[in-house]
């Protein structure tokens, strides 16, 4: 095996061998990680070169010798790659047409006649059997795409409701389509026998198959009106039909065409906040109560789980920094997460060759580590039913209410200070996040509008142009006055603020973030790069974001700005941050 496999390696390789004692690289079938001991004295800390390990491709010959397929060797640096080969792909013609209409009242775009009607036809096609493998339509795609033609035929505005040309496919491929759908999608294409003219009885007679899709079917028959849920309906919903086993068109007794309208149908009605607080706390207990680690602060982070595609991704490296003065931080998500496919933190740190499958325990075991303060949990490992939807989501196109609930978790709870932070992209989506995270009863709680949608403020400046929504770098939280009494969801004392930070105040040059572009080792090599004191834009916006986050939590030592930037400046330059990083993944390592 090891002739099969062939590294490159910075210029500084003699010194990574040298740091990590390294005895051999080892290739899984589709992944290349380092394979030995770390030491992390502080006079070979200092030399931290950058990290960037890759795999060639294999010869026909040897794939073929070793029973390897094409579809099985992965360019582990690349975001993409991640995805896992068991999810059937959606067909693209109509996730095309998804990404259009299975949005909001004010986002969405009509469609063409010519491409509605080419999606009807791919449709059609496929329920008829004459299309193959990925260019079939999922249940999942034809159930979220028909209730999003039904939401915006009862209740979007004018502007984003059928156009004539959609119009008139439909009428065309309608009788058609009425003889050879399924029920259950019929029902979710006219609910009550209305839209599509007279002759359809099937959607207004359709009640499921078993009482947990009837249960299903009823919430969707308010959902398709345009109306919402309460707070039981929703979570009793969840319950019922989670996990999700993909490989079966029916699992826990429900067509995934009706859960996937489910998701997608309240996404795009708005979800209230009651609907929001039940997506949120669905699932707190499914592995028993949060274990509580015994650390004086405690922040949650919650970037977006569908990762960065453009810019370099900093928390994992803020996180480092910011453990070296006792502000413990829980990072958690996914290894991969449509609909962007990004790069996250879980693929980051499997490809420096640490545990990313840690439990809960282990984690608060991290965080109350001297040596280390801080600790990523993997969905797959906290949540298992909410991680069962991830290829249901692909199939869905657009982000679920899941996509903004599941960035406010309290996986491991802390016996002193909480402070949760997120990101967020559209505007309209701060208050509803604040508001979940003052259920949750933390102290602090900070919304940023940071690039892409993620939770990391920015040095660059500004675009002249940019004139609508709320400016990059929009940050919007809380602080309790009254730290004792926090743990209570009503009666708190709180002090609110919102800003827009600008980096230029605080002493910072402006520089544009650096791409990444999908590559998780360049991310890699940007973050090590900056731990290792070498300054540039990516030093400086992982000092920007830990010394302002630890201002804006209202963090002790950062009540002045200056101070909790010079702190996290310091944890870098003398090495600490690094050393923390590098012990995270030895002892993560030790933890199986």
């Amino acid at each position: 095996m090891k002739a099969l496999l062939h590294t490159q390696v910075s210029p500084y390789s003699a010194s990574l061998d040298h740091l990590f004692g390294c005895r051999s690289l080892a290739r899984s079938r589709s992944l290349v990680f380092i394979s030995c001991p770390i030491d992390y004295h502080g006079r070979l800390i200092r030399r931290m070169p950058s990290l960037i390990v890759r795999a060639t491709a294999l010869s026909s010959t040897l794939t073929d010798e070793l029973g390897i397929t094409d579809a099985e060797i992965r360019n582990p640096s690349v975001s993409s790659s991640y995805r896992s080969q068991k999810l059937p792909k959606p067909n693209q013609t109509v996730a095309d047409a998804q990404a259009r209409v299975c949005t909001g009242p004010t986002q969405t775009r009509p469609l063409t006649e010519e491409h509605a009607f080419k999606v009807l036809d791919t449709i059609l096609r496929s329920v008829k059997g004459e299309l193959e493998n990925e260019e079939q339509v999922s249940k999942a795609q034809m159930g979220a795409f028909f209730a999003a033609m039904t939401i915006r035929a009862n209740s979007f505005p004018e502007a984003t409701q059928w156009s004539e040309g959609e119009r008139h496919a439909m009428i065309r491929f309608w009788p058609q389509l009425v003889r050879a759908l399924p029920p259950d999608v019929i029902f979710l294409a006219d609910p009550e026998g209305s839209i599509m003219g007279a002759g359809n009885s099937i959607g207004p007679l359709y009640s499921g198959n078993g009482t947990t899709e009837m249960r299903l079917v009823g919430a969707l028959r308010e959902i398709l009106a345009g109306g919402h849920l309460g707070y039981e309906e929703v979570q009793g919903v969840l319950k019922e039909v989670l996990p999700l086993k993909f490989e079966d068109e029916i699992s826990a007794g429900v067509s995934q065409s009706l859960l996937s309208a489910f998701l997608i149908g309240q996404r795009m009605n708005r979800e209230t906040d009651r609907e929001l607080k039940a997506y949120c706390l669905a699932f707190d207990d499914e592995l028993g109560t949060p274990p509580i680690a015994d650390v004086r602060s405690l922040t949650h982070y919650g970037e977006p789980y569908d990762g960065n595609t453009r810019y370099f991704r900093s928390t994992l490296f803020v996180a480092a920094v910011r453990s070296c003065y006792n502000e413990s931080c829980l990072l958690h998500g996914v290894e991969w997460m449509p609909p962007k496919g990004g790069v996250t933190e879980e693929q980051m740190l499997k490809y420096m060759g640490a545990n990313t499958s840690l439990s809960v325990l282990q984690a608060k075991e991290l965080l109350e580590a001297e040596e280390v303060g801080f600790a990523y949990i993997s969905l797959r490992e906290a949540r298992p039913s909410l991680y069962s939807l991830i290829g249901l989501r692909e199939h869905i196109k657009k982000r679920p209410p899941l996509a903004t609930t599941e960035k406010v978790q309290q996986l491991v709870r802390a016996r002193g200070r909480e402070a949760i932070v997120t990101g967020f992209y559209h505007e309209g989506f701060e208050e509803p996040m604040l508001m979940l995270m003052k259920r949750r009863g933390v102290h602090s709680g900070l919304v940023i509008k940071g690039e892409e949608g993620a939770l990391s403020m920015t040095t660059r400046v500004r675009s002249a142009s940019v004139s609508k929504g709320l400016p990059v770098n929009y940050c919007s939280g809380f602080r309790s006055v009254n730290i004792e009494s926090a743990v209570e969801v009503d009666g708190v004392s709180r002090q609110n603020f919102s800003l827009e930070v600008n980096a230029e105040d605080y002493g910072f040059e402006p520089t544009d973030t650096p791409r990444t572009d999908r590559s998780v080792s360049k991310n890699i090599e940007l973050g090590l790069e900056a731990l290792h004191g070498q300054k540039g834009p990516a030093y400086d916006r992982i000092v920007l974001n830990a010394g302002m986050i630890d201002h804006l939590l209202g963090c002790e030592g950062a009540e002045d700005i200056s101070m909790a930037l010079d702190r996290a400046r310091e944890a870098i330059d003398s090495g600490r941050a690094l050393k923390r990083l590098l012990n995270y993944i030895k002892i993560s390592r030790k933890l199986q």
